[in-house]
């Protein structure tokens, strides 16, 4: 298969990606699956929460698609499609629990460039509302000057660690 066309298809899988997810994460997250999400909106939640089952099956999911792409010579490109995806998975894990829920602390606490992912996100979480989307989230107007007017992070709360000075004056 032309080298183009594999790297053509994992980037328009990448891409296809938010979409999806911002759809996927509005009907199942807050719909039919929200037993399971509204782990992931309880303040202070820390460790493993049911919300984490949602990434075990996309990721098996993913992995039967590229299985499927190895096994049949003529789908050899759901191996593209499913790395495009993978991709994103792991641009999401990193950019959402790792830097914005800090549920891992390896990357510094603030980074410019992701700061409006983040603020997106409390959004989200501030009223469990859109934005529903990860690395391009559509934010509302009103949300947004309704979330302007307050100070409220329910995910700094959530998942912050104590603070020097905090430990400092106990």
């Amino acid at each position: 298969m032309n080298v183009l066309v594999v790297v053509l298809a994992a980037v328009a899988a990448f891409l296809v990606m938010e979409p999806v997810t911002a759809l996927t994460h509005r009907v199942v997250f807050h719909g039919f699956g929200h037993f399971l999400h509204r782990s992931h909106h309880r303040p202070g939640s820390t460790g493993w929460e049911a919300n984490d089952f949602f990434p075990v099956i996309f990721a098996g999911s993913t992995i039967a698609i590229m299985a499927i792409g190895a096994l049949q010579p003529q789908l050899s490109i759901l191996i593209a499609i499913g790395a495009g995806i993978t991709a994103y998975g792991m641009s999401y894990l990193v950019i959402h629990d790792f830097y914005i829920h800090r549920r891992l602390s390896v990357l510094p606490e603030r980074v410019a460039f992701l700061e409006p992912l983040r603020e997106a996100h409390r959004i989200h979480h501030l009223y469990n509302a859109a934005p529903y989307g990860m690395l391009a989230p559509v934010i509302p107007a009103a949300l947004r000057e309704r979330a302007a007017s307050t100070t409220r992070d329910p995910i700094r709360v959530a998942s912050a660690a104590p603070t020097a000075a905090a430990q400092t004056a106990s």
